[in-house]
């Protein structure tokens, strides 16, 4: 029996937004806010993308079965041409002929090898450019998280003149790094999005490598929170 057991990705986009909104109950003005505003859009945008992608492109196939039968129309023509009008079979002729017809035949299945690809790296190409902002997105959650240093919550030592603000209690801290791993896995979400609804291996892989990303990172962020709850109130 097939399993039938997919993400859905309205829900997906759903629970980002309520994550907006509650990044926003807390942390109104911060980057974390903008970044998850931002992948929300980036999230409708996907879902939209591989609604897209999973349609046949119809004028793209034709196109492509339109040159497919020129070509085949083109050497048949100009074989029968050339054999209407062979008046002197020898045997050089015959090697020149079929030497010609092969070479004609290589260059129309390579064509064709090109033309029945043309969609599927098509969609290849859109795929990776969305998956690559999911990408940049992780990336952009790692650095807000990066002077969130919970051994610092209850330091006394005077900061320098370079040294980050840090203005959050160790409750905010929390919040702050919990809501920075729901970003990070739910980017995760949006990425195999792609993987199940495509089958082409580069994207699979691509995919997979987001998943490794984001994993590292909210081990990362976790390994904080855990930091931060052995600290003393």
């Amino acid at each position: 029996m097939e399993n039938t057991i997919q993400l859905n990705s309205e829900k997906v986009i759903s629970t980002i937004s309520t994550l907006e909104k509650r990044i926003a109950d807390r942390f109104p003005e911060s980057g974390l806010r903008k970044t998850c505003a931002d992948f929300l859009k980036i999230a409708k945008k996907s879902d939209s993308n591989i609604n897209w992608l999973i349609k046949p492109n119809i004028p793209l196939r034709l196109f492509s079965y339109l040159i497919i039968s020129l070509g085949i129309g083109g050497i048949i023509y100009s074989v029968s041409y050339v054999e209407f009008k062979l008046e002197d079979t020898t045997i050089s002729n015959i090697i020149a002929l079929s030497e010609a017809v092969f070479n004609d035949i290589i260059l129309l299945g390579a064509a064709i090898f090109f033309l029945i690809s043309l969609e599927s790296r098509v969609n290849r190409k859109k795929s990776l450019e969305m998956l690559n902002e999911l990408r940049v997105t992780a990336h952009v959650i790692d650095m807000l998280q990066l002077t969130k240093d919970p051994s610092l919550i209850n330091a006394t030592e005077t900061s320098t003149t370079n040294s980050p603000k840090r203005y959050l209690t160790k409750f905010e801290m929390e919040r702050y790094l919990d809501y920075s791993s729901e970003l990070a896995s739910l980017i995760a979400k949006v990425g195999a999005l792609y993987s199940q609804s495509l089958s082409d291996e580069v994207v699979v892989r691509a995919v997979n490598e987001i998943e490794i990303l984001c994993t590292g990172l909210s081990r990362k962020i976790w390994q904080k929170i855990i930091i931060l709850n052995q600290l003393e109130n």
